[in-house]
């Protein structure tokens, strides 16, 4: 079983419209930065009748998935917001 952290993302748009993370910040003010993204792929399966996106990050030398859940469209101003799993 798992649950959602929801964390602080920078990231970067190119022209095309790719929304790539930069750094990624913890509720506790930790910052760290995103060495590389691996792969990128549609994560439909994120529940709650939403989708989303699932980034395989590099941070700090290890590979982590971070994903993207976009908002609905009843919150315009709002994307989407960013979380990590955790083993629960």
């Amino acid at each position: 079983m798992t649950e959602r952290i929801y964390v602080n993302v920078n990231s970067d748009f190119d022209s095309t419209g790719y929304m790539r993370p930069r750094t990624i910040t913890w509720s506790d003010g930790r910052t760290f930065r995103i060495e590389a993204v691996k792969d990128f792929r549609p994560a439909s399966s994120l529940g709650r009748g939403r989708t989303g996106d699932c980034y395989t990050v590099v941070i700090r030398g290890e590979e982590r998935r971070l994903f993207f859940e976009k908002s609905s469209e009843l919150f315009a101003a709002r994307v989407g917001r960013w979380f990590v799993e955790r083993d629960i």
